[in-house]
């Protein structure tokens, strides 16, 4: 949703891969070890969150109003999200490419069996989107 960059934000810090007017047009909470200002751009404002998953959950599901809050991220969020059973469901989209290395979405600590049930697929050429229940 923002960047994968890590360590500390610099003097000129990034200011996200969508330009000037990214497409969201919501908050956007933004985990990181690093306290920076919030971002707006165009309609969307980036919030960024240095006290944890929980925390970065309870701001989003405030700032829904009652709406669903969807969770973006790489493996090591979904995972953090996935053992503390804190997700509905989840989406998988599967490219056909081999990238070598990286972070696998499933290792890591989950205290146990996660049930999911598929409860949709949809294949193309290019990417297989899969999506989730927690059961």
């Amino acid at each position: 949703m923002f960047c994968g960059e890590d360590g500390p934000w610099g003097d000129d810090p990034f200011q996200g891969w969508w330009g000037d007017d990214p497409p969201f047009k919501k908050p956007v909470f933004v985990l990181t070890h690093h306290e920076r200002e919030p971002l707006e751009l165009g309609e969307t404002r980036f919030e960024f969150v240095t006290d944890g998953i929980e925390s970065a959950l309870e701001r989003a599901r405030d700032a829904a109003g009652g709406d669903d809050v969807q969770i973006s991220g790489g493996a090591d969020v979904a995972q953090q999200y996935l053992a503390a059973g804190l997700l509905d469901e989840m989406q998988i989209h599967i490219a056909p490419v081999l990238l070598g290395g990286g972070t696998r979405l499933f290792d890591g600590e989950l205290d146990g069996p996660r049930d999911l049930r598929i409860t949709r697929s949809i294949e193309s050429p290019g990417v297989t989107h899969v999506r989730y229940e927690a059961a």
